[in-house]
């Protein structure tokens, strides 16, 4: 009888040790998705703070560019709003109009000769495509952070110790088709 009571109390805090070891786990898992997001959110608020500039050193120089100017500011809100929600979907909508706002103000910009050789233009126009690019490496990291914290979300026995929890999946970063195109600028001036 105490054999079977030892054997029973062994086995309990055996199981006890595996649910600690997966809840700890998947702990890890969901703060490095919460890393990988606040990553992505540092770089959308630089871009964020550059884009002002870029556009009233443009508007010096283009007066009759005023909707360009304004689409990128639109733009610019719509992925601040969508960042402050944490609203990974919205996000990638309103990262589209940015590029495409963007990709259409250097265009324009083109036009410009003045505007082109403004130092603080060249030095925004830098800037902001390395945060581009910056954005873009972290994007990979976040989804990379969100696959593995929901293969192990839905893996048995994790998913057990997940739901007994409440842990959820999380949401990837995608881009539709259409959104992960390059910009045309041929089709936007043509």
């Amino acid at each position: 009888m105490a054999v079977v009571f030892v054997l029973f109390l062994a086995l309990l805090v055996v199981a006890a040790v595996y649910v600690v070891r997966i809840y700890n786990g998947l702990v890890g898992l969901r703060e490095n998705v919460r890393k990988a997001w606040s990553n992505i959110d540092v770089l959308l608020t630089q871009r964020h703070d550059e884009l002002p500039k870029l556009v009233e050193t443009c508007k010096r120089y283009m007066q009759y560019e005023q909707e360009t100017l304004e689409r990128v500011m639109q733009a610019r809100s719509a992925v601040f709003k969508a960042q402050g929600k944490g609203d990974v979907t919205a996000l990638g909508a309103a990262e589209q109009q940015l590029r495409e706002g963007l990709g259409r103000l250097f265009a324009v910009a083109e036009n410009y000769p003045d505007l082109k050789a403004d130092q603080g233009f060249k030095h925004l126009q830098t800037r902001i495509s390395q945060l581009e690019e910056s954005i873009a490496d972290r994007r990979e990291l976040y989804n990379e952070a969100v696959n593995l914290n929901n293969i192990r979300v839905q893996t048995f026995p994790d998913l057990i110790v997940a739901r007994l929890f409440e842990f959820k999946q999380s949401a990837l970063l995608e881009f539709t088709e259409e959104q992960k195109r390059d910009v045309d600028l041929g089709q936007l001036f043509g």
